[in-house]
């Protein structure tokens, strides 16, 4: 076999064996009870107001009149929405425990509350769609880092240089 050939077949077939074999990546990650969770929640705060804080001085240094901290401007404003859906997301859940879910099959959740707070369903189902934040404030954030890298071309920036 020439080796031009083996040097493509081995490494997709590594690659491939590594599909083949892997396992559940246990991504999320429980907290401990009840630190874990305030510890949690205490950070979602936090996150809020430095997106708030950072907001306030690019407004009063009016470095949004520059169209890339213009959009890191709307990235942390979508960030502050985030934060407080999944802070939301957790007190329902989580602290107040006025939600439940259940998942009878892997294409759908059930979601159960007392009978007399079954309003709260919806608010539960409204806040669950996070990425609907989440996802525009990286877009924004891509967006406004490209626009102050000035997409990143080094002629661009050498000729910039005094």
């Amino acid at each position: 076999m020439p080796s031009c050939v083996a040097n493509r077949i081995v490494p997709a077939a590594v690659a491939a064996g590594l599909l083949l074999l892997a396992g559940p990546a246990l991504a999320t990650q429980g907290h401990g009870e009840p630190e874990g969770l305030w510890v949690h929640q205490m950070s979602h705060i936090f996150f809020a107001y430095s997106m708030g804080l950072l907001i306030y001085w690019l407004r009063v240094r009016t470095l949004v009149r520059e169209a890339g901290w213009r959009y890191i401007q709307y990235s942390a404003f979508f960030f502050i929405l985030w934060t407080i859906d999944a802070f939301t997301v957790h007190l329902l859940e989580e602290q107040l425990a006025v939600v439940s879910t259940a998942k009878p099959t892997p294409w759908t959740i059930e979601v159960h509350t007392a009978p007399d707070l079954a309003w709260i369903r919806g608010i539960y189902y409204v806040a669950k769609l996070d990425h609907l934040f989440c996802v525009p404030a990286l877009f924004f954030l891509y967006l406004g880092l490209k626009r102050l890298l000035g997409n990143g071309a080094p002629e661009e920036q050498e000729k910039q240089l005094p």
